[in-house]
Formats: structure tokens, C-alpha cells, sequence
């Protein structure tokens, strides 16, 4: 049975990244009592005390509004990583290598990063870190990715000693401004792309990095291994088992049995993550077809046949449903 955590459920520490944004905004003298206000959560919570993602996105909304300023995601990114999560905090700051570093982000990133998952990827020379919705919140998605973008290039800038080429591209059109994205993340900016994505060239994952230990990120990885694991948020979790069974499509009903639950209730748990089904199977087969163009150089012939369709032009028509663009079309700017 595949383990997994609603939104709802108290997952992350309070006294971690929620206690961060408070203190990010209590610098900025936002009141704490209106900055608590609809999230359930208390103003002094006790070290053992955990929320749940849907309070920790209320707070983070809550902030994002009433700071009201186009830095805040990006400062609270900042602050994000390598974060206070014990043993797989400590293996993050000793990674000897950025493969290393990224490979612990996404092994651990129900404990560093509970809002969005994490996955890296290496084809011909490249490498390419993607942002998956662990919780459901689209409204704030704009906001989290920035935040864990940010985190992720401040982290590669201390551990490496230098700032690294990464190369954005964003799930949604540019913002009216960007000055933040160049200042926080450079000026490499891909909008209107079909996903949330860092690239970088190969070559760069390997470099040893001045601050690591290979031996010191061992013993702490090592020391994460016996803790207890903490489940992945649903869509996470969700999006995971369908990309292991993309070819074969697998059934609401079948999912629903593999995750320990009835279809009616997983339908009722993804509406109450803003989803549905069919949304998450559409969006993985999105990534893997984007995938096989980018990566393999793949036409639709060849992306139709792995994803299981009868034909190209029943593939071209799906594709258009799932992005609003042709393949065609979304292969000529991703050349571009």
C-alpha cells in the first residue's frame, strides 16, 4: 500500500518553515495575529507541535498578502534550505557534489521541501530539476515555485562556492515585472512553458564542492535512514505511482486500491486538493511527452506509441487538450 498524506494532515513541524515565514514577517511588522488568522494554527506552538499543509499555504498566503511586495517569495527562499529537519538537513550541508545535493533534496523532500516535490533528471550532457504540487494549491503556485527555486540557487551559491548557470522555465506567462526573478534567479527566463523546471548543463553536477564531505553527507544519510520516514503529500505520491505506470494508463479504481482507499474517497481527496484524476494522469503524460521530444528527440509517432495511443492523431488531439498548444508547435520553442 502506498503511503501518502493529505493536506489536512499535521505533517510538517511548526516550529520549521512556518516559524521562518513568521519571523521573515515579523521583520516586516505584519501583526502576528492577523498574519495566524484562518490558519488553526497557535502563536507558540511547542517544539513537538506539527500543522498541516493547508495551514502552513494559509500562512504563506496570509503573508504573500498582507507583505504585499513582488520579494517575498523569493526572500522567504532564501531561508528555505538547507533548513532545520535534523539528519537530512545536515547530509544537504555536506554534499560533496550538486548530483549529491539534489539527489538528497528529492530522497528527503517530504522533510525539506512538504509543499513541492522535487524530481531530477540527466539526459545528453544535461540535467533538469522539475517542481511537482505536493498539496494542492494553484493559487500559490506562482509563489512556491519562485520560493523554491530561490532556495535551491541560494543553496547551490553557499555549498558551491559560486553561482551557478541554471537556466527557468515557468508553467505560466511572465509577469508584468521580473526584476526579482533576474535579481534573485539571473536572467536565463523561459515563461508559457509546460512545467517548472531547472536546467543546467551536466558538467556542473560533479564539480566537488569546497564546503562537502562525502563521508560526513554518508553518516547523515545514514542517520536519516533510521528515522522514521514521513509519507509524501497525495499529489506527490499520486504523481510518482502514475509516471512508474504512464504506458499502461492505469484506472482510477486501480489507484484507488493501490493507496489503501475507495475511488469515491481518493475522488473526494483530490477535489479537496483542487484536482481530479484524470488532471494528474493528463499532466504526467504532459511531462513525459515534453520529456521524449526534449530529451530523445522524439516525434509523435514514436511519443503516441509509448504512451499507449492508437495513433498520432488521436495523440496530437489529447496533446492540444492537455497544453492548448499542437505538438508541433511546442517542439519548435523548446528548439528555439
Amino acid at each position: 500500500m502506498i503511503a501518502w498524506r493529505g493536506a489536512s494532515d499535521p505533517s510538517i513541524p511548526a516550529h520549521q518553515q512556518p516559524a521562518l515565514v513568521l519571523a521573515y514577517a515579523a521583520t516586516r511588522d505584519v501583526d502576528e495575529a492577523a498574519l495566524l488568522r484562518g490558519t488553526g494554527m497557535a502563536p507558540a506552538p511547542g517544539p513537538g507541535a506539527l500543522v498541516a499543509a493547508a495551514q502552513y499555504l494559509q500562512l504563506l498566503a496570509n503573508a504573500l498578502r498582507m507583505l504585499d511586495s513582488p520579494d517575498t517569495s523569493f526572500m522567504l527562499g532564501q531561508q528555505l534550505l538547507p533548513g532545520h529537519d535534523g539528519a537530512p538537513s545536515n547530509a544537504l550541508v555536506q554534499a560533496p557534489t550538486l548530483r549529491e545535493a539534489l539527489a538528497i533534496l528529492c530522497r528527503w523532500h517530504a522533510r525539506l521541501t512538504p509543499l513541492l516535490r522535487p524530481r531530477f533528471e540527466t539526459w545528453d550532457g544535461m540535467a533538469a530539476l522539475y517542481w511537482i504540487d505536493s498539496h494542492g494549491a494553484p493559487g500559490l503556485r506562482p509563489a512556491l515555485v519562485e520560493m523554491h527555486m530561490t532556495a535551491v540557487v541560494a543553496l547551490c551559491r553557499w555549498l558551491g562556492g559560486e553561482r551557478l548557470p541554471w537556466r527557468f522555465c515557468f508553467n505560466r506567462a511572465a509577469p508584468r515585472h521580473v526584476e526579482q526573478h533576474h535579481v534573485h534567479l539571473g536572467s536565463a527566463l523561459r515563461f508559457d512553458c509546460q512545467f517548472d523546471a531547472m536546467l543546467i548543463d551536466g558538467a556542473w553536477l560533479d564539480r566537488p564542492w569546497p564546503r562537502g564531505s562525502a563521508l560526513a553527507a554518508a553518516l547523515a544519510l545514514r542517520a536519516a535512514g533510521g528515522e522514521a520516514e514521513r509519507p509524501p503529500g497525495l499529489l506527490a505520491a499520486l504523481y510518482d505511482y502514475l509516471l512508474e505506470r504512464v504506458r499502461t494508463a492505469p484506472s482510477l479504481d486501480r489507484a484507488a486500491a493501490d493507496f489503501g482507499v475507495s475511488p469515491a474517497t481518493l475522488k473526494r481527496q483530490l477535489a479537496r486538493h483542487g484536482t481530479h484524476f484524470q488532471a494528474e494522469l493528463d499532466q504526467v503524460r504532459t511531462h513525459v511527452a515534453l520529456w521524449m521530444f526534449h530529451a530523445q528527440r522524439a516525434d509523435n509517432e514514436e511519443v503516441a506509441r509509448y504512451l499507449g495511443f492508437h495513433d498520432a492523431a488521436n495523440f496530437r488531439r489529447s496533446f492540444k487538450r492537455w497544453t492548448g498548444v499542437t505538438p508541433w508547435l511546442l517542439r519548435m520553442g523548446l528548439s528555439a
